[in-house]
């Protein structure tokens, strides 16, 4: 009955009707007051299949004439009811090929089973599909959350949380006109008293992106609406009045916080109830029920400022990590805006306000560019020496930089180091990062070949990753692969000794196999680089900075969601799933490679 739609709604208003249309056969099973009802179409026409075996879209059919009564094809137990409904796709209209995705039919099960509490969900692949998670078997997935939307959050935000998953519920009722049939059948307008249920779970994280999924009736609204208008307009109001009314705490000073401050690392699913929603197009996609508007953000304000000037003692420091996470944001979103308008690239007639310890190429073409980042004073020296001050650049930075993962943004903008880095490459950090103010065509992590140096090159990977990932997506962020090993091989007569660059501990022992049984000779000692700096220029030029002859390594991002996961297990302030991951990992642990 219309009753239904007051809390669920289907997708497209056509639901089994269009399902039916595109089916060279569907069945239709309805256990009901003790009986089996069953129907079933084959291409639109209504009667019943004759199976012989397995059923098919391709078996006998008979037909049905137009107010027949339904078959009753079984008994059933008392109380037991339920639906079932079976269809083949038709390859009339399909191509051949064309297949269910079970990706896609996972998301909608799960997310399905987010949004009703305690409501279970079973998707069954038997199809033995190659590339799917049932090609060996029947593969099975069965979905319940009974917390709902606040295990939806959960499932979404996967970093170091700053706040706890937080819940809002809230209603409010508003008067809609509209046509309501007498008992003639003539529509009249008429004002009709609604109610609009709001439930809203959100968090915030470390990071920086932001996921925002609404729903209305469990229709999901991906283009938003008024209910998301409501959300972003109470968020900005009662964040700035908080900002506002701690601002000499937070130093945030004159500057004001915008919406996008706010929803940097918020986690947040919005969901309403009501009857009979107004949506802007046939696929639902956007809602447009005025009044929701209002009362989401009313609901919304009212609570998250109740929660904001909580007494609690664990949600006051949540509150106030957060608060100092927007100013941090605030201050990167103006620090950027600056950069981006005083630090472009420098001219002949302008100067350059970049770090004093940058040592900047000629070249004003981004694309030819390359920037550095030396390990050490000490390799800087050796570098200046063996670069191209055409178009190379260089940056030394002292040690182990701070691991951004653990650190807030505000304890990042503080850090030299880190601060510097963003500075230099001129793109901004964090969401307002912009391509095409960076200034190098390329970044190359030039660190030693030690484990000190591959924990630097993370830290640094780790900064890139977190607050500068436009240029790791787009290929322009590189690792140097300086040689381990020198080997002088010693030539008869006048003719120059050949050298002979190794980058690993068994390419060494091959290549000096190879040279004993070819009987040939090698200068001794083998010289062994524990660091760039021990490197002459001409050296370092030749194996780690020539593009003629060096190796770089290109850092790319293959599977997003999987890389953060990674830099979290690694680099996050939780110690207990990284200190389980090194004991799992331990015993495939060759202590020979350990340089100590």
């Amino acid at each position: 009955s219309s009753e239904s739609y007051a809390a669920a709604g289907g997708l497209h208003g056509v639901g089994a009707a269009v399902v039916n249309a595109l089916s060279a056969r569907l069945d239709v099973q309805v256990t009901r007051g003790g009986k089996v009802h069953q129907l079933s179409f084959k291409r639109g026409q209504p009667g019943q299949f004759i199976d012989k075996g397995k059923p098919s879209a391709d078996g006998l059919f008979e037909a049905q004439e137009s107010g027949t009564e339904v078959a009753v094809v079984g008994k059933a137990k008392r109380g037991l009811t339920g639906t079932k409904i079976r269809y083949w796709a038709d390859t009339q209209i399909f191509t051949p090929d064309a297949t269910f995705l079970y990706e896609e039919l996972e998301q909608r099960a799960r997310q399905t089973a987010f949004l009703i509490p305690g409501l279970r969900i079973t998707v069954r692949d038997e199809r033995r599909l190659a590339g799917t998670p049932g090609e060996n078997g029947p593969h099975e997935e069965v979905f319940q959350y009974d917390g709902g939307i606040s295990e939806f959050v959960d499932h979404l935000s996967q970093l170091n949380p700053v706040t706890d998953v937080w819940r809002l519920h809230g209603e409010g009722n508003f008067s809609e006109r509209v046509p309501v049939l007498d008992s003639s059948g003539q529509a009249h307008m008429q004002d009709v008293e609604r109610t609009c249920e709001v439930d809203v779970a959100l968090r915030w994280d470390v990071g920086y992106d932001t996921k925002i999924r609404s729903f209305v009736n469990i229709i999901a609204t991906p283009k938003g609406g008024s209910h998301n208008t409501g959300f972003d307009q109470a968020l900005t109001r009662v964040f700035r009045k908080a900002v506002e009314a701690n601002a000499r705490r937070l130093k945030a000073g004159n500057d004001r916080v915008e919406k996008d401050d706010i929803l940097a690392g918020l986690t947040a699913i919005v969901t309403v109830r009501l009857a009979e929603p107004q949506f802007e197009g046939q696929t639902k996609e956007v809602l447009g029920t005025p009044a929701a508007r209002q009362i989401v953000s009313k609901v919304v304000a009212d609570q998250l400022t109740e929660l904001l000037q909580s007494r609690k003692r664990a949600v006051k420091q949540q509150v106030d990590g957060l608060l100092e996470k927007i100013v941090a944001e605030m201050k990167s979103r103006i620090m950027a805006r600056t950069a981006k308008e005083t630090q472009r690239r420098k001219t002949a007639l302008e100067t350059s306000s970049m770090p004093a310890k940058l040592a900047d190429c000629r070249s004003t073409s981004v694309e030819d560019t390359e920037l550095f980042i030396v390990e050490g004073d000490s390799a800087l020296g050796t570098a200046k020496l063996a670069r191209s001050s055409d178009y190379q650049a260089l940056l030394p930075i002292r040690g182990k930089i701070l691991n951004v993962q653990k650190a807030s943004v505000g304890e990042m903008l503080n850090n030299a180091e880190a601060s510097a880095l963003i500075q230099v490459v001129g793109g901004g950090s964090g969401r307002s990062f912009d391509m095409e103010s960076a200034r190098y065509g390329k970044v190359i992590l030039m660190t030693d070949a030690d484990v000190d140096g591959a924990h630097i090159r993370t830290l640094l990977l780790t900064l890139f990753f977190r607050y500068m990932r436009p240029m790791v997506e787009a290929g322009r962020v590189y690792a140097a692969v300086p040689p381990l090993h020198r080997v002088e091989v010693i030539n008869p007569g006048s003719k120059a000794n050949e050298v002979i660059y190794t980058y690993a501990e068994q390419e060494l022992h091959d290549v000096l196999a190879r040279l004993e049984t070819d009987g040939r000779k090698i200068k001794e000692p083998i010289q062994r680089y524990k660091g760039l700096g021990e490197m002459d220029a001409d050296q370092l030029a030749e194996t780690t900075m020539d593009p003629a002859h060096r190796t770089l390594r290109r850092v790319n991002i293959e599977e997003l969601e999987k890389a953060e996961e990674i830099f979290e297990l690694l680099m996050g302030r939780h110690v207990a799933p990284r200190r389980d991951f090194i004991i799992s990992g331990a015993e495939e642990l060759d202590r020979q490679q350990i340089d100590a």
